[in-house]
């Protein structure tokens, strides 16, 4: 296999109902990463686009096509790929491959969403697709309901109370909005306080609003290139070095292993392998914090923290960016925003941003950053992970 370079990006701003429809956001922030790449539209042999939900919400179906054709990439292979939350990711790792295995020199990878322009109720509809349709979600299952019920099922199983568990995660949220606030591509930029995620109304118990991500706006782009071209015409490339993906059923089905998911541990041992790397040489890491318990139950899956103990670790501010394992420094999704089709790549992004030493002026750098890890869950149990490199 070669060695794939991430070149060139590009980044919208997240928000709320944008006036651009999703071929334009996703047109802008390509043509972005494509020429900071030093190349140009013609220059890119094929497309790997994340999308979700953009057939419902514009009613558009193949953006893709319509996207790369605007960009002026005519008649290349552009794909769209569909896995939840996970489909930018997915799209990553699908381009790498190409790359990697020497079928493509110089790809495209874009993700985009425009999820406010659902409105809240058929927004929280449509995201519970990606979990059981024919028995989950007319048992009231959406994903607000389903982290509530891992959040009661990790506070019993390592018997932590929940009063003290929902203290852990509130220091979630506000670290997250500490470091969001400084973002300037990010939707909510405020910080907040842990009375104010305790005082927010009840979501569905126990998780508050100030315990979940929003609804959000947005696309993200960036160039992957083999090691012979991205050494000719970029001066500082960041090199994928593992990928894993791994799929379980609807949440019912993984009741024997709750409150981990057993896929995101057979996708991260994956990619850790093919990095040659553990855990401990991660230097930051962007994970998929779609509302706060979701970020303990990742990292401990990811090897950061033994089972039951990253509450703590959050709250002694081990994940601070001069903590142990910086974790979310761009604000992750509860504060930078996630829409869903590009977050995976928005999450690339930011750790490549890190890895070039980019992040200093807006006080968000990890010092000396030279390994950093992406992980994206998509519905019930779609997990994929990035391991990328200076």
């Amino acid at each position: 296999m070669r060695k794939v370079a991430v070149l060139g990006m590009g980044h919208s701003q997240f928000c709320f109902n944008s006036p651009r429809t999703q071929v334009e956001l996703m047109s802008e922030v390509a043509l972005d990463a494509i020429t900071s790449s030093n190349l140009i539209a013609k220059d890119i042999e094929a497309a790997f686009i994340g999308n979700c939900l953009g057939t419902i919400a514009e009613g558009q179906a193949t953006i893709q096509q319509f996207a790369v054709n605007d960009m002026g990439c005519l008649n290349i292979p552009a794909l769209r790929y569909e896995g939840a939350c996970a489909s930018g990711t997915i799209a990553v790792r699908e381009a790498f491959m190409h790359v990697a295995a020497g079928h493509y020199d110089v790809v495209l990878v874009a993700g985009v969403e425009k999820a406010t322009a659902l409105g809240t109720p058929l927004a929280t509809r449509c995201f519970s697709m990606a979990g059981d349709s024919r028995y989950e979600y007319p048992s009231g299952y959406t994903f607000p309901a389903a982290f509530a019920l891992l959040a009661h099922l990790y506070a019993s199983h390592y018997n932590i109370p929940l009063p003290k568990l929902k203290e852990q995660m509130a220091a979630v949220s506000v670290q997250s909005h500490f470091y969001g606030n400084k973002n300037p591509l990010a939707q909510l930029r405020f910080e907040i306080t842990a009375e104010d995620v305790l005082n927010s109304f009840m979501v569905s118990t126990p998780i508050q609003l100030h315990d979940c991500c929003p609804f959000t706006d947005g696309a993200a782009a960036v160039v992957l290139a083999s090691e012979e071209v991205a050494k000719k015409i970029y001066s500082k490339p960041c090199w994928i070095t593992g990928v894993g993906l791994a799929t379980s059923g609807q949440l019912s089905s993984q009741y024997r292993y709750l409150p981990r998911l057993r896929a995101r541990e057979l996708s991260v041992e994956k990619a850790y392998k093919m990095a040659g790397i553990g855990p401990q040489d991660v230097d930051v890491c962007e994970l998929h914090d779609c509302f706060s318990i979701a970020s303990l139950i990742a990292s401990e899956s990811l090897g950061f923290f033994e089972f039951g103990t990253a509450g703590e670790a959050w709250l002694k501010g081990e994940t601070k960016v001069d903590g142990k394992i910086p974790i979310n420094i761009s604000g992750g999704l509860k504060s930078k925003g996630h829409p869903i089709g590009a977050t995976g790549v928005s999450q690339l992004y930011h750790i490549c941003k890190q890895l070039r030493n980019e992040m200093v002026d807006l006080g968000l750098q990890v010092e000396g950053a030279r390994t950093g890890l992406v992980d994206t869950l998509g519905g019930d149990g779609c997990l994929c992970h990035l391991v990328v490199q200076r």
